[in-house]
């Protein structure tokens, strides 16, 4: 299984492990993450599962789609590497994986 790093807004390293087609959302919950909060479940309805992707890991994570920027709107502190978490599939080239969470959620 892929590893992913979560790091949060204080600088503190999480490594948990992801199965493959899950989301990072998914991950976080399981592991039980501090900073993602997924009111909605995964449904991209809400932006409480906002993180930042790291800048090396941005190519392999994709591009939000239409939707998800919409989303993005009512998260706080967005930036250009903002992305929700339930919208990032795992897969295992993502093994290594560097997720900041932030602060708040909005």
């Amino acid at each position: 299984m892929p590893q992913i790093i979560f790091i949060d807004h204080a600088g503190e390293k999480r490594p948990v492990e992801a199965a493959i087609g899950a989301t990072v959302m998914e991950a976080a919950i399981k592991n039980g993450i501090s900073g993602i909060v997924a009111e909605c479940g995964g449904a991209c309805a809400c932006a409480t599962c906002h993180v930042y992707v790291d800048d090396a890991w941005k190519a392999a994570t994709g591009e939000p789609s239409h939707m998800e920027e919409d989303m993005l709107d009512f998260a706080f502190d967005v930036k250009p590497t903002s992305r929700l978490s339930c919208q990032i599939k795992v897969t295992e080239a993502m093994n290594g994986l560097i997720i900041h969470t932030p602060e708040r959620q909005g």
